[in-house]
Parts: C-alpha cells; structure tokens; sequence
C-alpha cells in the first residue's frame, strides 16, 4: 500500500513554481530551436534546407508534445492540465524573447512576412494555441500509456503521432485541400490532426481518470 501512495504522489506534478520553471525551460528551447530554423531558412536552399529544417522540426515537435507530460509524470487530469501549462506558459517566455529581440533582429525573411501580409506578428495566436494544445494532448496520451501498461514510452507517442501526420499530410495534398503541399509546411500543419488522431486511438482500453 505504501508504494502505490509514493507512486501517486510522485506522479501529476504541477504546483505553480514547478510550472513556471518548467515554462521558462521550455520556451528557452523552443526559442532557440526557431531562431536556428531561421538562420537555416535564410542561409540555405534545397535540399540541405530541406534536410535540416526537417531535423529542427522534429526536435521540436517531440520537446513539444512529449516534455511537458514528462516533467508532470501526467496520470490524471491534474498532470495533463499541468503539461498544458506548461505548453502554454512557454509560448509566453518566446513571446517575450520574440519581441525583446528576434523581432528587432529582423530574424524572419520575406517568406515568413508574406504568408503574414506583411506582418511579423500574425503567427502569435496561432502559436499559443498550437503550444498549449499539442502538450495537453501529449500528455493525455503518456497517461493512458502508463494507465494500460505502467510505463510511458514517448518513442510509441511519437511514432504513432508522425505516421498518422503523414496519412493526414497525403489525404490532404491529394484531395487538394487549400495550401496543401508536398513540404514540411504542410507535414507541420498536419501534425496537429495526426496527433488528435493518436490520443483518440491511446483512450482505447484506458480508465477515465
């Protein structure tokens, strides 16, 4: 009995300071991960582009998903809800590194501006949804992992996540679907759906919580 009361007290960690830390690490990451995917975007061109960016994605759209729900050891909604915000309190710290100094450093070149219209500022919104959203899901799906089987695994999290993307990503530019591209914008577009798609799949044979 005593070590299943250690177990749950060590599991869905989410008191404010262990949240605010764990923001700031998390949005120190993400900046740094946008900052070089920039400079790959403005330095190179074709495939060595192509290769690198896709490497910088994929690094951060695991610290993304699967971060969050690591630090809060999510079992319950508790820890899920504390992973998203976590997710959400990092987009505010790039926010502040974003307009204190990738901003003033004129970091995004004339693709980045054009899908905004000119503004560098369009993707904000968007980024705090994304940022809170793709953390509660990663951690919804590390609790039903550790509630069928005891363990968490984020390689199954993500593997599962990516190749659903990547169904969602073809559907999506074969059917024609507005903006869909054979390209890691789209691929990144697609991850959100791709990973919707997984949680669903991770509820399957787990408890409600």
């Amino acid at each position: 009995m005593s070590s299943v009361v250690a177990t749950r007290m060590d599991a869905d960690q989410t008191n404010a300071a262990f949240v605010f830390r764990s923001s700031v690490k998390l949005g120190m990451l993400e900046s740094v991960i946008v900052l070089l995917f920039a400079l790959v975007s403005r330095m190179l061109d074709g495939v060595p582009e192509l290769a690198l960016e896709a490497v910088l994605l994929l690094i951060g759209l695991v610290a993304v998903t699967a971060l969050p729900g690591l630090w809060t050891r999510a079992r319950t909604i508790e820890g899920i809800a504390g992973a998203a915000g976590i997710g959400l309190g990092a987009t505010v710290v790039f926010t502040l590194i974003d307009a204190i100094l990738f901003q003033h450093l004129h970091l995004y070149g004339h693709r980045w501006l054009d899908v905004g219209g000119g503004s560098n500022w369009w993707y904000l919104p968007v980024w705090w949804m994304a940022g809170t959203l793709i953390p509660w899901l990663g951690a919804w799906m590390l609790a039903n992992q550790a509630d069928k089987s005891g363990t968490t695994s984020v390689p199954t999290l993500m593997i599962t996540s990516l190749v659903l993307a990547i169904v969602v990503a073809v559907v999506a530019v074969v059917a024609g679907f507005p903006g869909a591209a054979w390209g890691i914008g789209t691929f990144g577009v697609a991850f959100l759906p791709g990973l919707a798609l997984a949680t669903l799949i991770s509820v399957l044979g787990a408890r409600r919580t």
